[in-house]
């Protein structure tokens, strides 16, 4: 078994404080919009402080995701804990689903039925206004994360986030935009209700931000169950991968070539390679170090490589193997 390459701490570390940022300013939030909604009865308001309160669960799921996918392999776990993040990422989501979602379009809709509302509209302005600066440092500090890191891969942010297996970051940045989304869906509903005397508006806010927090827990919760069913490396760097391999003086095919996201930083590489029919056994072992070492000078990420010397077989492509996503 080939040594394991040191994991990029660096990136573990950055995802550990964006995720404590959002949970402490969820927290925060989720108190003051409780107080507001039952002041002033608003069922957006109320909605609002059951979407922070999720929020702030789901990153007590995720920071939880980072320790645990973070422990070091052992006899029992040779490939490591890795896919172990992706587990509490998915309940993460599934709470956000049952709790947040829940719970929005169910008020949303006795509101609407009933129409009770007491009045005092201030306090719900002032715990939105408050609420939305508070949500807006914590969504800087993720999307700082979501462009440094989308710049070091030479892709987009909205590209990133459908390629990147750290679904913390994901789920922080998503959450984060739902917030504020759903900030100015409860202003927008309580200001209608305020203007127009009926209560209806509120209830709509109040269901429109349950279907918001539908829609992000369906993308995290999927996601996440591709990671752990095994999702491969993307496509172009999948390519790229097989590109090297071929590249490597005594190598004439790459027939087979298989990879599998292990965890937000590890991927395993495993691939059928045929060499020149005149190598020796020594060019082969030398020939499978360089490969390792220009597969992980090019993507830290890789923490396995298996080759396997094989003859070369007509049909495949070692280009088949990568997702489009």
């Amino acid at each position: 078994m080939p040594a394991p390459a040191e994991p990029d701490s660096g990136g573990e570390s950055e995802s550990v404080g964006t995720v404590i940022i959002a949970g402490l300013a969820n927290l925060v939030i989720a108190a003051a919009k409780l107080v507001a909604g039952l002041l002033s009865g608003s069922a957006a308001m109320l909605s609002e402080s059951a979407h922070s309160l999720a929020d702030t669960v789901t990153e007590v799921f995720l920071f939880v995701a980072l320790r645990r996918g973070g422990k070091p392999a052992d006899e029992e776990h040779p490939f490591g804990y890795g896919k172990e993040s992706f587990v509490w990422a998915f309940i993460a989501a599934l709470f956000t689903f049952i709790g947040g979602a829940g719970f929005s379009i169910y008020h949303g809709v006795t509101t609407i039925l009933s129409g009770e509302h007491s009045g005092h509209y201030v306090v719900s302005y002032i715990v939105l206004v408050v609420s939305f600066v508070a949500e807006s440092v914590s969504f800087v500090k993720a999307q700082r994360q979501v462009t440094g890191e989308s710049k070091r891969w030479g892709i987009s942010r909205r590209r990133f986030l459908r390629l990147t297996p750290d679904t913390t970051v994901k789920a922080v940045f998503l959450e984060d935009s739902a917030a504020l989304i759903g900030l100015l869906l409860a202003a927008a509903g309580i200001g209608l209700a305020q203007l127009t005397g009926s209560e209806v508006w509120d209830g709509v806010a109040s269901i429109l931000i349950g279907v918001l927090l539908l829609v992000v827990a369906t993308i995290l919760a999927r996601a996440n169950v591709s990671l752990l069913v095994g999702r491969a490396v993307p496509r172009r760097m999948h390519n790229q991968i097989a590109d090297d391999l071929a590249a490597i003086p005594v190598v004439t095919a790459v027939p087979t070539l298989l990879t599998m996201q292990l965890g937000p930083g590890d991927i395993l590489v495993a691939a059928k390679v045929d060499f020149d029919d005149d190598v020796t056994g020594g060019d082969i072992e030398e020939a499978s170090d360089e490969a390792e070492r220009r597969l992980r000078a090019r993507y830290p990420g890789i923490r396995y490589v298996f080759l396997d010397p094989t003859r070369g077989h007509a049909g495949r492509n070692h280009r088949d193997g990568g997702v489009d996503i």
